[in-house]
C-alpha cells in the first residue's frame, strides 16, 4: 500500500463513498498540535474531516478526526466498522466536554442503532486517545492498530446533543413523581383512613400527594419526549411505551377524580375497583421504568441504592401498616358486635346467658 491504506466511507445512512488523499481544504490546515498526517479527506457530511497516517509495517492507523462548527453542548463521534458499512457493528470514539470544561474522549463499542454510547472496549487495540476543542471545533486523536489483513477501512461518523443535564433532571423528576410521591400518596390512602381521626385529612392528604406526583411526573414526561426529539437516532422502546402508559393511565386517574360517586352510589363499588386497579397498576409500572432509566443512564451506584433505600422502606412501612390496620379493623367489629348484643350474653346473668332457675325435685 505504499505507506498508505484506502479508506472507504461509510456514512451513517448507510452511503459508501471512496476518496482518495488529494483534498486540498484539509490539507491547507495545520493542526495546533504539532501532529503531521501525510494524507486526509474532506468528508461530505458534517464539516467533518479526517487526517491519517498509516503505518504498513506495525499495520497501525494514527488518525486525527475534525469536526468543525460545533459547540460545547454536542458531542462528536468516529467510528471504525470493521464488519459492515452501516452503524451497527462500529467500534467509536467519543469526544465531548464535560461540565468543568475538560475533555472526555473514550471508545464505545455499537451493537445497534439503539444506542447510548456507553463506554467499552473495541475489538481492536487503540492508544494515545485524546481530544480538544477550540474555535467551535472538536479534534479526536487516536492511534488504532489494525487486522494484518486489512486493506479497507469502513467507518462512520455522527454528531449529537450533550443530554447529561436534561436526562438527570429527566430521571430525578420521574423518580421523585411516579417513583416516590405516587406510593406514598397510595399508602395515606389505604392505611390512614383506618385511623378514625385521620378522617377527612387523609382524603386531602391522598389527593394533594398524587395531584403533586402527577404534575411533577407531567414535567419529567414532558423532558423524555424532548430528550426523544433530539435524539431521533437512539430510542429505548420499552422505556418509551411505558412511559406513555403511565402518562395516560395516570392522566385517566385524574379525569376519574372528577367522577367520583358517593360513597352510597350503587356505582361506587366498580369505581373504587378500576381506581384502586389502575393506581397499583401505575405504580408498579413506575418503579419498572424507573429501573429501566438506571440502566441507560448508568449513574453512580448510590444513586440506584438511594432509590432502593427509598422503595424497601415504603414496602417495610406498608407491610406493618397493612398488619396493624387489620388489627384495628377486626377489634373494631368486635366492639361493635359486642355492642349490638343484648343484656345477659356472655354469661352475664348466669350460665351460657340465661337466667338461673331453681329446680323443684321431683
Amino acid at each position: 500500500m505504499a505507506g498508505m491504506v484506502e479508506l472507504v466511507l461509510s456514512l451513517s445512512v448507510l452511503m459508501s463513498m471512496i476518496f482518495s488523499s488529494t483534498a486540498q481544504s484539509c490539507k491547507s490546515y495545520a493542526l495546533s498540535s504539532n501532529k503531521t498526517f501525510r494524507a486526509c479527506n474532506d468528508l461530505p457530511y458534517l464539516n467533518s474531516y479526517l487526517h491519517w497516517n498509516y503505518d504498513s509495517s506495525s499495520n497501525k492507523l494514527q488518525i486525527a478526526y475534525r469536526h468543525t462548527g460545533i459547540t460545547s453542548s454536542r458531542w462528536v463521534a468516529w467510528a471504525i466498522n470493521p464488519t459492515s458499512t452501516g452503524m451497527a457493528g462500529s467500534q467509536a470514539l467519543v469526544a465531548y466536554q464535560q461540565t468543568d470544561g475538560t475533555m472526555r474522549a473514550y471508545t464505545s463499542p455499537i451493537s445497534s442503532y439503539q444506542t447510548s454510547l456507553q463506554e467499552g472496549k473495541l475489538s481492536f487495540d487503540v492508544s494515545d486517545l485524546s481530544a480538544t476543542l477550540a474555535n467551535n471545533e472538536i479534534i479526536i486523536f487516536a492511534t488504532i492498530g489494525l487486522s494484518n489483513t486489512s486493506t479497507t477501512v469502513n467507518h462512520v461518523w455522527q454528531d449529537g446533543a450533550v443530554s447529561g443535564n436534561a436526562t438527570q433532571i429527566h430521571g430525578v423528576l420521574n423518580a421523585v413523581s411516579w417513583g416516590i410521591l405516587m406510593p406514598i400518596g397510595a399508602l395515606i390512602a389505604r392505611y390512614l383512613k383506618a385511623f378514625k381521626s385521620a378522617d377527612p385529612a387523609w382524603f386531602y392528604l391522598h389527593v394533594g400527594c398524587q395531584s403533586i406526583a402527577y404534575i411533577v411526573g407531567v414535567a419529567g414526561w414532558g423532558t423524555g419526549l424532548k430528550l426523544g426529539s433530539e435524539s431521533t437516532s437512539i430510542q429505548y422502546d420499552a422505556h418509551r411505551t411505558i412511559g406513555i402508559i403511565l402518562f395516560c393511565l395516570g392522566t385517566l386517574q385524574v379525569f376519574a377524580l372528577l367522577l367520583r360517586p358517593k360513597p352510597d352510589h350503587k356505582y361506587r363499588f366498580y369505581w373504587n375497583i378500576y381506581h384502586h386497579l389502575v393506581g397499583y397498576s401505575v405504580i408498579i409500572l413506575s418503579i419498572i421504568n424507573i429501573f429501566k432509566g438506571f440502566s441507560i443512564l448508568n449513574p453512580d451506584k448510590k444513586w440506584k441504592n438511594a432509590y432502593i433505600g427509598v422503595i424497601a422502606a415504603l414496602a417495610f412501612n406498608a407491610v406493618w401498616l397493612e398488619g396493624y390496620t387489620w388489627y384495628l379493623v377486626v377489634k373494631r367489629k368486635r366492639s361493635e358486635i359486642a355492642g349490638k348484643m343484648p343484656h345477659g350474653m356472655n354469661g352475664s346473668n348466669g350460665v351460657n346467658g340465661f337466667g338461673a332457675r331453681q329446680h323443684q325435685g321431683v
